[in-house]
């Protein structure tokens, strides 16, 4: 969004209230969606003085950091809705008419193919659906030029998303470093925004299992409470009255001595969204070291003494298990599963073994 149209506080309580915005600029209704949306999700009326009436022209003019050509094929692919539908280049817009669009970031990095093997779940002509293994970055980032899945994804795929080809092709969610399982990649610029717009809305439906300290008083319940950046440590989130929605449902699956797996169901998509939830209610995720989840050992799931051992579980004990989408092209609702990764099956069959209530 243009930085040079300055928000009051006044108007943001405004939205809060349902109450109009001011008349005088374009003003952001919606902030960035979190990490489940790549690109920034955003949403703005169009002021009262318009120098371009064509919604082409006046997204180029608002976002001159693209092309025209690059917007008009966004609008074309569906990425920008107007009142709720999607529009064409040539669509006259009108004061107060309500644009929504998923903008793709401008950063520039070259990515480096490398053979890493993927896991892949499904694919067809328009998205590839891969098992994440534990220990891998998403896309490159400052610290993480290689290693990444989307190192591994230009190696392996035929064509991905030029969406955000610069840096994070095909990519339109994500997922933790240490978290493993069900993560869908684009191939097409059509498919993705098709499913990041999925994302943005909500639409889609993403079923998390972990394994976490204790067992919660509740065998299900909704977790709803705001998220933000933690005051002191900014690489960390936290539970704060001025962040941003953030629910989680919950249910226990199996309950063990000081042990239990759950089916974690977000609706939102903020960053660390269920490791954070789950340890406000003091019972982090098992190896979550960040939010108060302890390594586990062997010795001492089996009640002996201590000794010297490689961890049981050495990272953080979440898994993405399903993801529901519908199909960008065919509109069909799809489905697809990741089974427990090793590491995570081999604890919780020893919590079977020992641990049993």
């Amino acid at each position: 969004m243009d930085t040079s149209d300055e928000i009051s506080s006044e108007t943001h309580r405004a939205f809060e209230n349902n109450e109009p915005p001011a008349d005088d600029a374009d003003i952001e209704l919606l902030e960035q969606e979190g990490d489940e949306a790549v690109g920034e999700h955003l949403r703005f009326r169009v002021g009262n003085n318009l120098k371009f009436r064509r919604l082409d022209k006046y997204l180029c003019g608002r976002f001159n950091q693209f092309s025209r050509s690059h917007l008009q094929k966004l609008i074309k692919e569906q990425g920008v809705n107007v009142n709720g539908r999607p529009a064409k280049p040539s669509h006259k817009l009108n004061p107060r008419d309500e644009i929504d669009l998923i903008l793709p970031p401008r950063e520039i990095r070259e990515i480096i193919p490398e053979d890493i093997p993927l896991d892949i779940i499904y694919e067809d002509e328009d998205i590839i659906v891969i098992n994440k293994q534990a220990d891998m970055i998403v896309h490159p980032a400052r610290n993480y030029k290689s290693g990444t899945l989307v190192n591994a994804l230009v190696y392996h795929a035929n064509k991905l998303s030029a969406v955000n080809a610069d840096h994070r092709p095909g990519i339109v969610h994500r997922l933790d470093k240490n978290t493993t399982g069900v993560i869908i990649v684009a191939k097409s610029d059509h498919a993705h925004w098709k499913l990041a717009r999925q994302f943005a809305e909500r639409t889609t439906k993403k079923r998390y299992l972990a394994i976490v300290h204790g067992v919660p008083e509740l065998t299900a319940d909704c977790i709803n409470l705001p998220l933000g950046t933690h005051t002191h440590q900014r690489e960390k989130c936290a539970v704060r009255a001025d962040g941003k929605e953030a629910i989680t449902f919950y249910e226990v699956l199996e309950e063990f001595r000081g042990y239990a797996l759950v089916k974690l169901s977000p609706r939102t998509g903020r960053t660390h969204q269920l490791r954070v939830h789950m340890a406000y209610l003091k019972h982090p995720v098992v190896a979550d070291d960040m939010y108060g989840g302890k390594i586990v050992y062997d010795w001492q799931i089996e009640d002996r003494d201590a000794e010297i051992a490689e961890p049981l579980m050495a990272r953080v004990a979440l898994h993405a298990w399903q993801l529901e989408i519908r199909h960008p092209t065919t509109n069909e609702m799809m489905t697809f599963e990741a089974p427990l990764p090793d590491d995570m099956q081999t604890f919780l069959d020893k919590l079977r073994q020992f641990r049993k209530v």
